[in-house]
């Protein structure tokens, strides 16, 4: 259980800090809730269950993981599927997990797979696209906070990274 005041990371809304752990009652089950509030968004509230297993909600990687996962981009990605509907399902679970390796791996290969279709001026399925923009979202700006800089920052690493090991032109 997380306590007020940590920083977790929390489903698709990134980043959040555990304003409160309160109890609450609704349609006649009381509960204890954590009131989050969005780093990047600090008008937003939101209010969930303790024990909801229904989204996302860890500890936030160390500076030692997160260095770790920025050089895994050096490495290959995750194998790519080609069926759609079923490599959409396949990351999608995989990214519902939390774990961060994984999670890497899934971004590794579409920004590849990307830049490769791209090059044969070809189009990235929309699907691929949004899935590679939440992961580069959340897990930028987590990696970012680890290591004390910006989103943009690490995705001009990331960039070179792919760049240095050719596989992005």
């Amino acid at each position: 259980m997380f306590k007020k005041g940590d920083l977790i990371l929390y489903s698709v809304h990134g980043i959040c800090k555990v304003e409160d752990i309160c109890e609450k009652t609704i349609s006649h089950v009381k509960k204890q809730y954590y009131i989050l509030h969005p780093m990047n968004d600090k008008n937003l509230s939101i209010s969930t269950p303790v024990d909801n297993d229904k989204v996302t909600m860890l500890e936030l990687i160390t500076k030692e993981e997160a260095e770790e996962l920025l050089e895994s981009f050096k490495k290959p990605g995750i194998d790519w599927i080609e069926v759609d509907r079923e490599r959409g399902e396949v990351y999608s679970e995989i990214i519902k997990s939390g774990n961060r390796k994984k999670i890497v791996g899934i971004a590794n290969t579409l920004m590849r797979t990307k830049s490769n279709l791209e090059k044969n001026g070809k189009k990235f399925h929309e699907k691929d696209k949004k899935i590679l923009a939440d992961i580069q979202s959340i897990l930028f700006s987590e990696l970012a906070f680890s290591l004390d800089t910006t989103p943009e920052e690490i995705a001009k690493i990331v960039n070179s990274y792919l760049k240095e090991t050719n596989y992005l032109n």
